[in-house]
């Protein structure tokens, strides 16, 4: 197994950064995870925090190095996750839940498994070209289940969560297998409000990763404006080659069975807006504890 990775999150023309981001692998499996807050309801950045949380503890539990179903790992964490968010609104004794969207991913045996529940997309290109996205659950994106519907309803509200007090719909990916150089981008709706899906396919393709990943996250901030949404993407490129970015290139395969790396330390709390605000010297220093952590286990095994 062997990829590329680079994460961006902007608060845009927004008071806080109500989106959570994060990664992580063991030498077989790998886990990519976004969350967006939802405004109108309070603490969306709690919501968003305890479902990336959710899905980051979850794995380092259960891929020991490789999930059993990953289709089903996902189903139950994000079941789990949204209850999480239950349990902490009556606990606070909120009037009303924290809520958020999700998408998260599992890559095993070469091949893709998403789930996602909400806006929250991923977007999959191969060669500048997109092979599939996610449906939003909106009206809007799945008109057909919803032709009885008065035209003049607003198709953009969403009609699923996390953190609703009942349980999530969510939509399953997969498995597909996945070709060298495929680029998979995961984002809030900062990103795709402002740009059209053959756009974000093209703007993955034709340079690093990491450049096409800033430039999006660049692109959507300056078409979004002043009072813009937050941006968040998290793109991976799969078995990629060599001369992209060494400094980012990561082979889990380094790792010793039982060990487990991630993009962020979730045991810390962190300030309301502050967890995925990753600049480039933020994701550097990740990048480079990642590949230490792997020259480590590597020094072990030969000891």
């Amino acid at each position: 197994m062997k990829f590329s990775v680079y994460q961006v999150s902007r608060k845009g023309g927004r008071p806080i950064n109500e989106d959570r981001l994060g990664y992580t692998y063991t030498r077989e499996a790998l886990l990519l995870v976004l969350a967006d807050g939802m405004g109108g309801h309070p603490e969306g950045e709690k919501a968003a925090e305890m479902a990336v949380q959710a899905f980051t503890r979850s794995f380092r539990r259960s891929a020991q190095p490789r999930l059993a179903n990953p289709a089903a790992w996902l189903e139950q964490t994000v079941l789990a996750a949204s209850q999480a968010i239950v349990d902490y609104a009556r606990e606070q004794g909120m009037a009303d839940n924290p809520r958020t969207t999700a998408v998260a991913v599992v890559v095993q045996d070469g091949q893709l498994t998403a789930l996602h529940s909400g806006d929250s997309r991923l977007y999959w290109a191969r060669q500048g070209h997109l092979v599939q996205r996610t449906r939003d659950h909106t009206y809007h994106d799945k008109p057909e289940l919803f032709r009885h519907l008065p035209q003049d309803i607003n198709r953009s509200v969403l009609f699923t969560c996390l953190g609703s007090d009942s349980a999530p719909l969510y939509d399953l990916t997969g498995p597909l297998p996945l070709h060298r150089g495929d680029r998979l981008l995961l984002c809030s709706d900062g990103l795709w409000s402002v740009m059209a899906d053959d756009e974000v396919a093209a703007g993955l393709h034709g340079q690093p990763l990491k450049d096409a990943v800033s430039q999006l996250a660049e692109e959507a901030l300056v078409k979004g404006g002043r009072h813009g949404d937050n941006v968040s993407l998290l793109g991976v490129e799969w078995d990629t080659e060599d001369h992209f970015a060494a400094t980012e290139l990561i082979r889990p395969e380094a790792l010793a069975a039982d060990a487990v790396v991630s993009s962020f330390d979730d045991a810390a709390p962190a300030q309301a807006g502050d967890l995925a605000d990753f600049d480039e010297a933020a994701i550097d220093r990740t990048i480079a504890e990642i590949n230490d952590a792997i020259r480590r286990t590597a020094r072990r095994k030969l000891s």
